[in-house]
């Protein structure tokens, strides 16, 4: 019997490592988008793998996508471990795509001074769709919250309001509606008000979670999912993309620069990369290239700030039209893209100015920048003589006579050999007298 009790005692362990009967915490303060979407993937996973008892996501966001959002409603909904969805704290919201994923969870609760809703579906491309295609999508968001609403044991009447009307509620409100199953001040109170409570699960499996004085682990996110969040603010992108490519024009003024050429390259894809992210509109790249024409077209053909207005007005609708996104939050703010278009303009018109001016000015260097200077004749030159310019001596040929010291000016570099006038004019002879 002895000899049992070490292996009992070694599977215990395990088995409490393998349970560990926490809860996962994921804390969600931004637009529903891929990013928000891989990290509570991975958080409800992870909360799988380690057999724990609950997930809460404590949630504050203004909305987001719509593929992203069915994409966290499925995770939620076909999760084997309950999932809680908590808005808080104080002066947060769920709302439009953060409604949709409130009522998906199994437990649905709100912090005072919280409020959601406004889950009416925006049109992509400032309302260009038909009122037909307009109805579809609203009909598929409709139908999108009945069937959650309703698998949850929620008012689907009241739930569906939010699509069709855009109503938005606050926390009493939406309990009062049976929007939701808590309001409570904190993570501890929600707990005590759960312990002893059943609800029913989106299988349809009745369970009672107790959840008091168990440890609350949080899940970060990690250092990809970090910068690609950062990234993914449209305003950054744009800006990235702004910089890139006035870094690009810049090594295109000055080759061989490499730095400029290298950030640029960087730049532009890392908003490359973001914007394949985001619902981009790829006409407002065009814009985007017009403007830099623009700015490369008033520096050749010297407008007086015309076509430099013309560039930033496209530049400016460019990085405003950037991003097709529903929500204002993630779409390219207007002081952005007069912060960036404003200076941009003036820096890209300033360099190419300077870069099509010295390529007017005529060459200094070499032999050619000999032409046209002022040479003194160390010899005479009878046609052939030495004369010193520019702190050397010269082989120099001369198609009238020029004595030393005589000043000249160089016509042509032939090979070795200064071709010259003489500057100087002889003074006449005495005119004779008449007696």
């Amino acid at each position: 019997m002895r000899n049992m009790v070490l292996p009992v005692f070694l599977a215990m362990l395990f088995l409490c490592g393998v349970s560990s009967a926490e809860v996962l915490k994921i804390v969600v303060n931004d637009t529903i988008q891929p990013v928000s979407e891989e990290y509570i993937a991975r958080g409800i996973a992870e909360a799988a793998r380690r057999n724990d008892q609950a997930v809460l996501i404590q949630i504050n966001t203004p909305g987001g996508l719509v593929d992203s959002t069915r994409e966290i409603i499925e995770k939620i909904t076909g999760s084997s471990v309950p999932v809680i969805i908590y808005v808080s704290p104080s002066g947060s919201r769920a709302a439009s795509a953060g409604f949709f994923i409130l009522e998906s969870a199994d437990i649905a609760a709100m912090a005072p001074g919280t409020n959601t809703g406004a889950a009416h579906p925006v049109v992509l491309g400032g309302g260009s769709m038909d009122d037909v295609m307009k109805e579809k999508i609203e009909n598929d968001a409709a139908a999108l919250m009945r069937s959650v609403a309703a698998r949850r044991g929620r008012n689907v009447s009241v739930a569906e309001s939010t699509v069709r009307q855009s109503k938005s509620f606050t926390e009493q409100e939406a309990f009062s509606q049976h929007l939701i199953d808590y309001v409570a001040s904190s993570q501890e109170n929600l707990f005590e008000q759960m312990k002893g409570k059943s609800f029913r699960r989106f299988n349809g499996q009745e369970i009672t979670l107790d959840l008091v004085g168990q440890p609350v682990a949080p899940f970060g996110m990690t250092l990809k999912e970090q910068i690609l969040s950062y990234l993914m603010d449209p305003n950054i992108a744009f800006i990235l993309l702004a910089i890139g490519a006035l870094a690009l024009y810049a090594e295109f003024n000055h080759p061989g620069a490499v730095i400029p050429g290298t950030v640029g390259v960087v730049f532009i894809l890392v908003a490359a990369f973001a914007l394949n992210l985001l619902p981009t509109r790829f006409a407002a790249l065009v814009l985007i290239l017009g403007a830099f024409a623009l700015f490369a077209a008033e520096a050749k053909f010297g407008t007086h700030g015309v076509l430099t207005i013309g560039g930033i007005v496209l530049l400016t609708l460019g990085g405003l039209l950037l991003v097709d996104a529903p929500i204002p939050q993630m779409r390219v703010h207007l002081l952005t893209a007069l912060s960036v278009s404003v200076p941009l303009g003036a820096i890209t018109a300033f360099l190419m100015g300077i870069a099509l001016k010295a390529r007017r000015n005529k060459l200094v260097s070499g032999s050619q920048g000999l032409i046209g200077e002022v040479a003194v004749a160390q010899t005479n030159l009878s046609p052939r003589g030495k004369v010193f310019v520019h702190g050397e001596i010269w082989d120099a040929f001369s198609s009238s006579d020029v004595s030393a010291g005589q000043t000249v000016a160089v016509t042509k570099v032939d090979g070795l050999i200064l071709r010259v006038e003489p500057l100087t004019v002889p003074k006449p002879s005495p005119t004779p007298a008449i007696s």
